[in-house]
């Protein structure tokens, strides 16, 4: 029995008393996110992404950007770096990830030349025209949300989950009042999940799948999210993924966003 599996086991074992413990389910949720997060233990991470977002028309529009990490998660920094198309090449995204914190986020423009902040209010705009949000394109910290175990009832994607509720810990730390997600048990990886408004009303939806193991790191190579209300969706699909490949801590500043491009031209990733 795998780790997820067992500890699943443990909370049924008591029946209907152990499940009505709120302390209990909520050590077994926060212990079950933190297996998600904490699994992936490199210090940096670089995906190949291709965005496809589909329209009320029913064209899509395909874009496509590198998204570099460094740090672990709840103290990471990523950027995102659009490659495609030609209008959008040079436009960067960067977030900074601090637990206990609102994400900080600062977009580059090169039509303007400028690096300006994301204003708190923005980080629930679309990115880059899409179904996901700013905040969305940041990696969770753990310590910012509370969680609580629901069920582990559903199969998705041929995966037996845990259903977990996750609230916000703090006023200002996310644009939802909460979320559900549904964990696999046999890995570490969401497979979906429902992320709701302030008032209760369901906004968006997330479904990951092609999951896939590198460098003893879980993970899916192709992610929807599409809205609750409207008949739009859209994928990123990792076309490549790499670890520990030793990105600078200079590529992370704010400051030196506007000259990214001569960095990597200096120093070019994978």
């Amino acid at each position: 029995m795998n780790r997820y599996a067992l500890a699943g086991a443990v909370l049924l074992i008591g029946g209907f008393a152990l499940l009505a413990d709120a302390a209990a389910q909520t050590k077994f949720a926060r212990e079950l996110m933190a297996s998600v997060y904490q699994q992936d233990t490199s210090r940096d991470m670089t995906l190949r992404i291709t965005m496809q977002v589909g329209s009320r028309g029913g064209a899509i529009q395909q874009k496509k950007f590198v998204l570099y990490r460094l740090g672990a998660p709840g103290d990471s920094r990523t950027l995102a770096r659009f490659t495609d198309p030609l209008e959008m090449k040079g436009v960067v995204l960067l977030s900074i990830n601090r637990k206990a914190e609102a994400d900080r986020q600062f977009i580059y423009l090169p039509a303007t030349q400028r690096v300006r902040p994301v204003a708190q209010r923005d980080r629930a705009e679309p990115f880059a025209g899409s179904d996901f949000t700013y905040e969305d394109i940041a990696e969770r910290v753990l310590d910012d949300f509370t969680y609580r175990y629901l069920k582990d009832e559903d199969v998705i994607e041929g995966h037996k989950t845990f259903k977990v509720e996750a609230t916000p810990a703090a006023v200002g730390l996310s644009q939802y009042g909460f979320t559900y997600y549904w964990v696999a048990q046999d890995v570490p990886v969401i497979l979906y999940a429902e992320l709701y408004d302030k008032q209760g009303q369901l906004l968006r939806r997330y479904h990951a799948s092609q999951l896939k193991h590198v460098s003893g790191i879980w993970g899916a190579r192709k992610i929807e999210m599409s809205l609750a209300k409207g008949d739009t969706k859209s994928t990123f699909t990792i076309d490549a993924a790499h670890f520990n490949t030793g990105l600078s801590e200079e590529m992370f500043k704010p400051e030196s966003l506007d000259k990214l491009d001569a960095f990597l031209k200096k120093h070019p990733s994978k």
